[in-house]
């Protein structure tokens, strides 16, 4: 199947950052910026009519991760509310590549950026 490079359609999903996500000097933890592209993967699926559950139980498929790659820009603190914008940056059968940006939301400042490709299986 050929490859095709989705227009940018980005869907938004905001959090409030948690004491529990900071290390010692009350900056985000590294790994949890992952745990948030999939907080907003979940929300673009959800916004595009379909939920992971239904995807693994009804159709017996799973996307599972293959690579993730984070950027990152400036830090995110406790209580911070950020917002996680996900579009899929290209899609085919088998394979799906998302990509994200983290912003703080009173200012959109740039936090972080990545992507994550996932491959479809049964």
């Amino acid at each position: 199947m050929q490859k095709r490079t989705a227009e940018p359609d980005f869907v938004d999903a905001t959090l409030n950052v948690r004491y529990a996500e900071t290390d010692q000097m009350g900056i985000v933890y590294y790994a949890n910026y992952l745990v948030w592209f999939e907080v907003g993967r979940v929300a673009w699926c959800r916004a595009k009519g379909f939920h992971y559950r239904d995807m693994e139980t009804q159709d017996g498929r799973y996307m599972t991760v293959a690579e993730a790659t984070c950027r990152y820009k400036n830090p995110a603190r406790f209580e911070d509310d950020v917002v996680i914008r996900t579009s899929v940056a290209s899609a085919t059968e088998k394979v799906i590549r998302f990509r994200y940006e983290v912003l703080l939301r009173n200012t959109g400042q740039l936090l972080a950026t990545g992507e994550t490709v996932h491959v479809v299986t049964d």
